[in-house]
């Protein structure tokens, strides 16, 4: 049997486009909020669903009361698709594609295509079958997925901008490192499994989160551009959740949307901020800003306070958890290596 050797013309790196990523960004951005749009006003065409009622924080409200083996295909054909799409687009990438440019290469307009075509295929897979994956998981794995991919931000960005007010966290450089080898896929999997957990509804909670997803989503699709690691778009983007998360609490009138504000504004004074090379003034600024809404929203209840600590003490947390799950998948793929590596002969 013969072996094919690819020549070095198959090998060498794609040539990027003309086209700016910056401007790619942006018309990903506008793409994002016209289609967020977009499903606003197509609500009325959509079905009309009579729902169970809602039975607490774990019930996911917005699923057929009776599936049928169509919704549920329809939602996970969807997904899979989408998904084997998109990750086959980043092992592309690394494996051929071995440096950031300002255009585009090839591989993100792959990417930017095949999301905007699945982003048009589940509004049309809600108006004709409505149902998402929330039909049969549960809605702490949409959730979960998003933290996952937060935390791991916090680690893999820990070399860069420090993981408390600037410092870094030495013993967390080498997970860090494997986290940023393989985010691309960890991060693809909680953006589109959150995408197509969802029918496209148009609450304000739905949109805004719908919002985000798109966003990520373009982020993603510019991979290996200059773009992708533009500081003051990646940091944007993880701040975000700090809008998402309020607005769906203060919606859901349980008074608890100050955990979720200064929790995530907590994220930013202790660490995010650090990334954007912001003058000591300005960082006193930001840190003066979060102190001075505090003292306002919480005078009169300081019994409450406590929450503004719990979204970071949860993440900060879960950082040296994840680094510690890597770490020992580390030890266990170097001892298999270790193990199955012949030994040479004397």
């Amino acid at each position: 049997m013969t072996t094919l050797t690819p020549n070095k013309s198959s090998l060498s790196t794609p040539k990027e486009s003309f086209l700016d990523s910056n401007k790619a960004l942006w018309a990903g951005i506008i793409f994002s909020f016209a289609f967020t749009g977009l499903i606003w006003l197509v609500r009325p065409l959509l079905p009309q669903i009579d729902f169970l009622p809602d039975t607490g924080f774990a019930w996911y409200y917005w699923k057929l009361p009776n599936p049928t083996f169509g919704s549920r295909a329809s939602a996970w054909t969807g997904y899979l698709l989408h998904q084997v799409v998109i990750w086959w687009t980043i092992y592309y990438a690394q494996t051929r594609v071995h440096k950031y440019t300002k255009g585009l290469h090839w591989i993100n307009f792959i990417a930017l295509g095949a999301n905007a075509f699945f982003i048009v295929i589940h509004l049309l897979q809600t108006a004709v079958w409505y149902d998402g994956l929330a039909q049969d998981t549960s809605i702490m794995s949409s959730q979960g997925s998003v933290i996952l991919m937060l935390v791991m931000i916090l680690l893999m960005e820990n070399q860069r901008r420090g993981l408390f007010f600037g410092k870094k966290i030495g013993f967390l450089k080498e997970t860090g490192r494997v986290a940023r080898q393989y985010h691309g896929y960890i991060f693809a999997w909680a953006i589109i499994y959150t995408f197509w957990y969802h029918p496209m509804e148009s609450t304000s909670g739905h949109l805004i989160g719908f919002l985000y997803t798109f966003l990520l989503m373009v982020q993603g699709s510019l991979m290996y551009t200059r773009a992708h690691v533009n500081k003051y778009w990646t940091t944007a983007l993880e701040v975000t959740v700090l809008f998402h998360g309020t607005m769906v609490a203060y919606l859901q009138g349980n008074g608890m949307w100050p955990m979720f504000f200064f929790g995530f504004a907590g994220l930013f004074v202790v660490t995010q901020m650090y990334g954007l090379g912001l003058s000591k003034w300005g960082r006193w600024g930001f840190l003066a800003a979060y102190v001075a809404g505090v003292l306002v929203v919480y005078n009169g209840r300081w019994a409450d306070i406590n929450e503004i600590i719990r979204i970071p003490f949860i993440e900060y947390g879960l950082v040296f958890v994840l680094a510690g799950i890597i770490w020992l998948l580390m030890k266990i793929v170097g001892f298999w290596q270790n193990r199955t590596t012949p030994t040479p002969s004397t």
